[in-house]
């Protein structure tokens, strides 16, 4: 794990690894430390995983509108796509890294996946919950940050009646909040 001091040498570190994870952690607070040392065992070099202490570094939080820590951002072709709250096992952080890494391969009588597309914001823990939730099946999903984008928003509205999120749409069914049962029906998680 590679210790970053500022955002703008974060920045510099996303050019040169574009493909990374950054968890945000605070020294001595028992639940972020609980998220380094599983963050530190899952990892093995799977992945490029920067950190940066709030204790330390005050100029990264605010610029993604992390409120709470611990907290692991993953980027990909250095934007922005995800976050993974609290601590958590160190399987499940193998699966996020193991899942960012896969490469499948068919074998012609596999059903190609549905389309999925979640709208979220980062202050939903039901928004995080779900996307865990994918994340560990291995589906693949596009996020959507309705809080940032007001077309994307008022689109998600007009799909479902609705304002809450999160919200999924699975080829064109949307599930409004984190149905589970539901989901793993259409997907065909567990079957």
């Amino acid at each position: 794990m590679i210790e970053v001091s500022s955002y703008s040498e974060l920045q510099e570190k996303l050019i040169e690894s574009p493909n990374a994870y950054l968890l945000i952690y605070k020294s001595g607070s028992k639940v972020s430390d609980c998220a380094y040392n599983s963050v530190l065992a899952a990892n093995r070099e799977k992945a490029v995983v920067f950190v940066a202490d709030v204790n330390n570094v005050k100029d990264i939080h605010p610029v993604y509108e992390i409120k709470t820590a611990p907290i692991l951002l993953s980027f990909e072709n250095g934007v922005f796509k995800n976050t993974y709250k609290g601590c958590n096992e160190v399987n499940y952080y193998t699966s996020v890294f193991e899942r960012n890494l896969y490469v499948g391969s068919a074998k012609g009588d596999e059903k190609p996946q549905k389309r999925v597309t979640v709208y979220s914001t980062p202050s939903c823990s039901w928004c995080t919950t779900l996307k865990n939730h994918l994340n560990v099946n291995g589906i693949k999903y596009t996020d959507v940050d309705v809080s940032k984008d007001q077309k994307a928003a008022e689109a998600m509205v007009k799909k479902s009646g609705q304002q809450g999120v999160p919200q999924t749409d699975i080829n064109g069914q949307v599930i409004v909040g984190f149905d589970k049962n539901k989901i793993n029906s259409l997907l065909g998680i567990g079957q």
